[in-house]
């Protein structure tokens, strides 16, 4: 890798680890707006006009407040745990393509971190580390509301990664390979996978739902039942860090519903455009768009369905999502070898 590529690839990335964070934060924004909305109230209004710096009264909050270690917690398992967390959550969206590629000077930069050719794997793989951050912080704490969150996150997770990767595996069958960018190539225009694969879609996205603990599938910090579940013994920065890692988780979630299913950056009439500039900058518009609609419906969800019991959830997980998504995969091939 020459000096040039290498310093392009190092400013991407921090370009792109500044835009994941400023989304993690302005979706605290987003969801308490939505949920004032949905219940008739006004929601954030005083810090900032229309309370748009509220996010940043918030960092300020947690970065100032007393970091408490619980006496009895395993120290640095305890500081490891939230770390872990941020850190899978952000290297997540290393090989989502934000668009085609961007021409600056002589050079045309690509939108994309790393374009590897087995980039859902990529993504199953960080997503199951994920849950070593959660299990360890539950585990640390000594608590034994937080060691009941984190099994309940964990085995969640585990299950739903099942159904989540059959699905997958039914849009690799149709596209025949593993790169994110190959797959987004293969959508033009509205040629999405959605309607090739509507079921692989609905059961993808409610995995996504309970991969990122989000209501109805909010199980492991189920405040009626573990008073915050596996962070409660975290305070200050260490408790940000979960609280962002789950908001980044799904910013990430979402990016990858729209590249595998919506066409990524593509969309009808974007080939029109003659000025690769602007064509760049179209794509990641269009590529933002779709990341933020499912955002709005994931906190939609939350802000409107009740909570599944856990025997529910662990019943749809394995009973429901599993072998309908075993179907949709032989669906998925039985179509392929008839129109072959």
């Amino acid at each position: 890798m020459d000096a040039a590529l290498l310093i392009e690839k190092s400013v991407f990335v921090l370009i792109l680890t500044a835009i994941t964070l400023g989304m993690a934060a302005y979706m605290t924004y987003g969801e308490r707006k939505i949920a004032a909305f949905f219940q008739d109230r006004i929601g954030p209004d005083r810090a900032g006009p229309f309370g748009v710096l509220q996010p940043l009264a918030d960092a300020g909050k947690l970065f100032f407040k007393e970091e408490l270690i619980p006496k009895n917690s395993e120290r640095w398992m305890f500081i490891l745990g939230p770390g872990l967390a941020m850190v899978t959550a952000c290297i997540t969206s290393a090989v989502i393509p934000w668009g085609d590629t961007l021409p600056i000077g002589d050079r045309l930069v690509s939108l994309q971190v790393a374009d590897i050719n087995i980039g859902v794997l990529y993504i199953v793989g960080i997503v199951s580390i994920g849950v070593y951050g959660i299990m360890i912080g539950g585990w640390a704490s000594n608590n034994k509301y937080s060691l009941f969150g984190a099994i309940r996150a964990s085995a969640q997770m585990i299950s739903y990664e099942l159904s989540m990767g059959l699905a997958l595996i039914a849009v690799i069958m149709m596209s025949g390979t593993l790169s994110l960018k190959e797959i987004v190539e293969q959508q033009q225009g509205l040629n999405w996978n959605i309607w090739y694969q509507p079921l692989g879609f609905i059961i993808f996205f409610t995995c996504a739902l309970a991969e990122c603990n989000r209501a109805p599938f909010d199980m492991a910090e189920c405040e009626t039942e573990l008073i915050g579940g596996y962070n409660v013994e975290y305070s200050s920065m260490k408790l940000g860090f979960y609280l962002f890692a789950e908001y980044i988780n799904m910013f990430v979630s979402s990016a990858l519903m729209a590249t595998v299913y919506l066409g990524g950056y593509n969309f009808p009439g974007l080939d029109l455009i003659a000025n690769p500039t602007l064509l760049a900058v179209a794509q990641i518009a269009v590529m933002f768009a779709k990341v933020i609609f499912f955002i709005f419906v994931f906190m939609w969800i939350r802000w409107t369905l009740p909570r599944f019991r856990y025997d529910q959830l662990m019943h749809l997980g394995w009973k429901g999502l599993i072998p309908l998504a075993i179907v949709n995969m032989l669906l998925t091939g039985a179509v392929m070898l008839f129109l072959a």
